[in-house]
């Protein structure tokens, strides 16, 4: 049973505002836009039927894991991408993978994005996080070091491919087992934070700038370290959640340019990639909610962990 609404709950609107309606309707024209573009790129070289299926559920499951937790779908996308690659099921080389993983997380982020937004401004709901006002302080003290580091970043970096999953699956460990530690070993009904501290703000702008640097390299990064922070913190799901996925798709966004101008990029496999990571974005939102925070905060961690431990002990 969801938790009762209070009076002033029950008062203000069962549905989002008018320019936050237009805001979601706009987002998805943009996205259903930019789709077509892809199609009709990858159709001339469009995988086969099983493929087909098979990178489909990538897309599902990446996204639906990393919109629900928050962690970029970098996490699942990066490591499947090598593993089918090295089995030969598809043609992916090492230096197109961080540009296929921006190039996704920009459609099922920003999808998983605009699910979370309803959210925020669903006052039926009793768990709609911190007040709006605060959430959006803290996106953009966040973003306003993040976007640009992730750009100098792009510009001023070149890593080798190998070297850049190896570090992103030594990240993702650390990452994982900090927020399996963390959960664990923590309450397990602690005071939920709904008011950020000025402390907070200052460890946002800091994360945001580190985040922004990682994301450059791995096409994940600032989501984690946000998601994590705000989980160790205790702020409610939604906000640590909504945060996270938010600050990942406009990060994505911003950086997937320097990809689509400087690698070539396997279309036929993403027309197929893209339907299930906006699917998945879609529906995390519920998985969420169904899990509760403490056990997505243990299953978030330990599919981050075991699935770059896997990986790096095969490589």
């Amino acid at each position: 049973m969801p938790p009762e609404l209070t009076d002033n709950q029950a008062s203000l609107p069962h549905q989002p505002p008018a320019r936050v309606l237009a805001f979601i309707a706009f987002g998805a024209c943009a996205l259903l836009a930019a789709y077509t573009l892809v199609f009709t790129s990858g159709m001339a070289s469009a995988a086969d039927g099983v493929t087909a299926f098979l990178l489909f559920l990538v897309g599902l499951g990446a996204a639906t894991i990393a919109n629900s937790t928050g962690v970029g779908g970098g996490v699942v996308f990066l490591p499947a991408f090598e593993y089918l690659g090295e089995a030969g099921l598809v043609a992916i080389a090492a230096s197109q993978i961080v540009g296929m993983s921006f190039i996704i997380q920009s459609f099922g982020m920003s999808t998983g994005s605009l699910s979370w937004l309803w959210r925020i401004y669903d006052h039926r709901q009793a768990d709609t996080g911190v007040p709006p006002a605060a959430f959006f302080r803290m996106l953009a003290l966040i973003l306003v070091p993040a976007l640009p580091a992730l750009l100098i970043t792009q510009v001023a970096f070149d890593a080798p491919p190998e070297a850049v999953l190896y570090w992103f699956k030594a990240l993702s460990v650390a990452l994982g087992l900090t927020l399996l530690l963390t959960t664990l070993v923590g309450p397990k009904h602690s005071h939920v934070r709904l008011t950020p501290a000025r402390g907070d703000y200052v460890a946002l702008v800091c994360l945001g700038a580190i985040g922004g640097v990682a994301t450059a390299f791995f096409s994940v990064g600032v989501g984690e370290l946000v998601a994590l922070y705000l989980f160790i913190r205790n702020f409610p799901l939604v906000t640590a959640a909504a945060a996270a996925v938010m600050v990942s798709a406009l990060s994505v966004l911003t950086g997937v340019t320097h990809h689509l101008l400087t690698d070539p990029q396997p279309w036929g496999l993403l027309i197929f990639l893209i339907p299930g990571a906006v699917m998945g974005g879609a529906i995390a939102k519920y998985f969420a909610l169904f899990l509760g925070a403490r056990r997505l905060k243990i299953f978030a961690a330990l599919w981050i962990t075991l699935s770059s431990a896997y990986l790096m002990w095969v490589a």
